[in-house]
């Protein structure tokens, strides 16, 4: 008996030894030699790092409203606390600019920054870590020719044991890929770049896949669709009735390029910035990839109910759903009246521009109301080919009655939608 103690006893020892490890040692650095010998120099490399960058998105995550870009700060506000964006220009003490090419791509590929602390993923790392090592390095050339910017971000708001960085360590051991994603021989090099695009460098999934309990993207329901900060990213995979499957190829790439698709509404809220800041400067050829390859994600029935059904057989000023009590829908119809019509008109087809239209849009598609209500609170603004189209912010303007009668008039006059959206889901929407 005294051996098997001793026995049991070396095994938990050896054990609790190799747990310290591989919690505790610092993590190697990549060897980026060979990556740094295939790039090109000077103004070319910085090229190529600002369309990377771009097409990454970085400056969505890394920038304030209102502040200076990739300088940090913006709150993620997740079920388990609130972590902050760091700044990632070249500055020396609030920055990168200490970092070596392998820090930096240590940090993209493993989520491990210069002190070899871990990170979190709200850093879309776990997606980074499909990218090359080449356009992680081109991506940092850019960062680091741009001026440096002096920006502490605030501290992280997490309690235990999410503030220990440490046990990131298990998490990205299951949910993080060991290497850049690599070419399918059985497709074209169109679909192979489309899956670059979006799987290594847009992180689409962060966004449109839900997640499982560890919130990881649950890639079993891919591009099923998600709630994510207060917004809807709505079902993106193949389904016809709830994804974008009955989307033809050129609806699905003037809505990424331009932001706004004929029959399917403008793009808002994420999906807005992620068109200004990122897709609409990509090249007609990659959004065309992008596109091929989203098409051909199986597809997932959502359940968001955001689905775009026949339209109502009549849109005039009098038409009202009436999903709540008439006061109420009369209070709808007179503010639609009084603040929308002028611009998204009676019929939804837009009046100005084609950008208020609402036809076929999802926001005006959902019961929940989850995209419209934060819409009408907070506007929208977009850079397009037709210059700058702005939607105002009426969360000043008016009460959560008044946005809650709006909202139900809205979804019932152009999405045929019986919605009983209330006053207490304005309010809850106002602090997301």
């Amino acid at each position: 008996m005294k051996r098997l103690g001793l026995l049991l006893l070396v095994v938990v020892v050896v054990i609790a030894a190799g747990v310290a490890i591989f919690l505790f040692k610092p993590a190697s650095l990549p060897d980026v030699s060979a990556a740094q010998a295939k790039l090109p120099t000077g103004q070319a490399l910085i090229d190529r790092g600002e369309y990377l960058t771009r097409a990454a998105d970085c400056v969505a995550c890394h920038t304030t409203a209102g502040g200076k870009p990739y300088a940090g700060g913006l709150a993620f506000k997740l079920p388990f606390g609130t972590i902050y964006s760091p700044n990632i220009t070249a500055d020396k003490e609030t920055g990168i600019g200490n970092w070596s090419d392998a820090e930096f791509v240590r940090a993209l590929h493993q989520g491990i920054d210069k002190d070899g602390q871990n990170l979190y993923p709200a850093f879309s790392y776990a997606a980074y870590a499909q990218m090359t090592t080449e356009d992680a390095l081109a991506i940092k050339a850019y960062l680091f020719s741009l001026p440096p910017i002096k920006a502490n971000a605030p501290k992280n708001q997490l309690g235990f044991p999410f503030n220990q960085r440490y046990v990131m360590r298990f998490w990205n051991l299951l949910f993080v890929p060991s290497g850049p994603l690599q070419p399918d021989p059985a497709q074209t090099a169109e679909w192979n770049r489309g899956a670059y695009l979006v799987e290594a460098m847009a992180h689409c999934g962060e966004c449109h896949t839900p997640r499982n309990v560890f919130y990881a993207v649950d890639n079993g329901r891919k591009f099923a669709g998600a709630e994510l900060q207060g917004w809807k990213a709505y079902n993106i995979s193949s389904d016809k009735r709830t994804g974008i499957g009955g989307w033809s190829d050129q609806q699905l790439f003037d809505y990424l390029s331009k932001g706004h698709a004929e029959g399917r509404g403008a793009a808002t809220g994420s999906m807005g910035e992620a068109v200004d800041f990122s897709l609409r400067h990509l090249t007609p050829e990659d959004i065309k990839a992008i596109v091929t390859y989203v098409k051909s994600v199986p597809p997932q029935t959502s359940t968001d109910n955001a689905v775009v059904e026949a339209e109502p057989a009549t849109l005039t000023a009098s038409t009202a759903y009436a999903p709540a009590a008439d006061a109420q829908d009369g209070l709808g119809l007179k503010l639609f009246q009084g603040a929308c019509a002028s611009c998204h008109g009676w019929n939804g087809e837009g009046l100005q521009t084609p950008y208020a239209a609402l036809k076929g849009s999802r926001t005006v598609n959902d019961p929940d109301g989850t995209n419209l209500i934060q819409v009408i609170l907070k506007g929208a603004h977009m850079t397009t080919p037709q210059g700058r189209q702005s939607m105002p912010a009426f969360a000043n303007a008016y009460s959560d009655v008044e946005i809650a009668a709006l909202s139900n008039y809205v979804l019932g006059h152009f999405g045929g939608k019986q919605s009983a959206i209330t006053p207490a889901d304005v309010a809850k929407a106002r602090t997301q």
